[in-house]
């Protein structure tokens, strides 16, 4: 019997898109706390700044969430990427002609919402696209526009800052602009969707709660190396090697990881890549923490990268795993409003204990986020009806 076809126009289009977004997103990401620092801040206020930039988010995911339930997914994708293009000029304006912090969080709360838009429209649009059978699998093909972004955006974004800031964010714009011409060869599946009737109980998809209660504890520790790696590395006498490789190297892994990570989730669930990305990524902050060298470095991405890899796209099949086409967008909507509120919250609560007890300590106490991961999921996780773990147990 031959697998039902995976690959299409369609399904290559909404991953490039994807891509894009993340490269906008992660190199500004990356690049913001060096921007707060030129502006004359410390990292408490980078800190703060990358907890608003996810909260915003956060409130208008479910917002976003139910739009697409309603059946206007291109448009609000639509929306979304032409947000994610405008927001760099505002950067641009404040590096350029007016240095105000305050134009600055503006500027982040609007990105926010415009990645809201477009991240949660992707997702939901490559949940029509992918076949269900192949379900693990194609969001571990979807999510290795991710990888990508988050392999070289980091480091791309550092070498334009270091050119200077008005090149990071006229490139950040100029992926948008390609990604409106991918867009405009996009089609997305053909649903029935009713207009909804807007309610804050349908906001939240509760069959999605397991799975994005893990991900946003283990989330706080990812968050973590997006927003400081590359300071961190700056500060470090013991390392000798640029962020950006850190990046480039946990993105191989993290692409290794999905491009096998989907046959392996449909096989034997989400449960396996739990535990042992919480573990490795534990191992990893550990590392940067007690005994911060180039060895040690490399080997942190090398954890790191696996860790994200494997944990994000099981978990994200698993939340969206038993949901209806009606009930996806929320679905989706409710796990990235985890994502965010973990890549968030643990930016903040590490831009905070930087000022307080240093880097290496920082690096300890949010380690503590993997154990508790573990904790929810074992609890929440492992017997919820939209484990796949638990589904393909009773099924044998």
């Amino acid at each position: 019997m031959s697998k039902t076809k995976l690959w299409t126009k369609d399904f290559f289009i909404i991953i490039i898109i994807n891509f894009l977004v993340f490269l906008n997103h992660l190199m500004i990401l990356a690049t913001f706390p060096f921007f707060i620092s030129y502006l004359g801040y410390s990292d408490t206020v980078s800190g703060i700044c990358v907890a608003v930039f996810s909260l915003i988010a956060v409130v208008f995911r479910p917002i976003v969430g139910w739009m697409l339930d309603s059946g206007k997914r291109k448009i609000i994708l639509l929306i979304g990427l032409c947000g994610m293009g405008m927001m760099p000029l505002g950067y641009l304006l404040v590096y350029t002609l007016i240095s105000s912090i305050v134009l600055a969080i503006i500027c982040r709360l609007a990105h926010g919402i415009a990645l809201a838009f477009s991240n949660t429209s992707t997702s939901t649009i490559a949940s029509d696209i992918i076949p269900k059978e192949r379900f693990s699998e194609g969001m571990g093909m979807f999510g290795m526009a991710t990888a990508l972004a988050t392999s070289c955006a980091p480091a791309i974004g550092e070498m334009l800052m270091n050119i200077g800031f008005n090149y990071l964010f006229i490139v950040s714009t100029i992926t948008m602009i390609i990604s409106l011409v991918l867009f405009a060869f996009l089609k997305t599946p053909k649903l029935k969707l009713e207009k909804k009737k807007f309610s804050i109980k349908g906001l939240v998809e509760k069959n999605s709660l397991p799975a994005s209660a893990t991900a946003l504890i283990f989330l706080l520790t990812y968050g973590t190396l997006e927003n400081y790696t590359l300071k961190f590395a700056s500060t470090q006498e013991s390392i000798t090697l640029s962020g950006g490789l850190f990046f480039a190297i946990m993105a191989i892994m993290l692409l290794v990881t999905r491009i096998t990570i989907g046959k392996v989730a449909d096989k034997k669930g989400e449960a396996i890549f739990v535990y042992s990305c919480n573990i490795l990524m534990l191992i990893a902050f550990l590392l940067l923490a007690f005994i911060p060298n180039n060895i040690t470095f490399i080997l942190s991405a090398i954890l790191s990268g696996y860790a994200f890899g494997g944990i994000e796209p099981s978990l994200q099949a698993m939340a969206v795993n038993i949901a209806s086409p009606e009930r996806r967008g929320a679905a989706n909507s409710t796990f990235l409003c985890a994502y965010d509120i973990g890549i968030g919250v643990g930016g903040g609560i590490a831009g905070v204990l930087i000022d307080i007890v240093g880097y290496n300590h920082m690096f300890m106490l949010i380690s503590i986020a993997n154990i508790v991961s573990i904790l929810i999921y074992y609890i929440f996780g492992r017997n919820h009806p939209s484990s796949m773990t638990y589904i393909l147990k009773h099924n044998m």
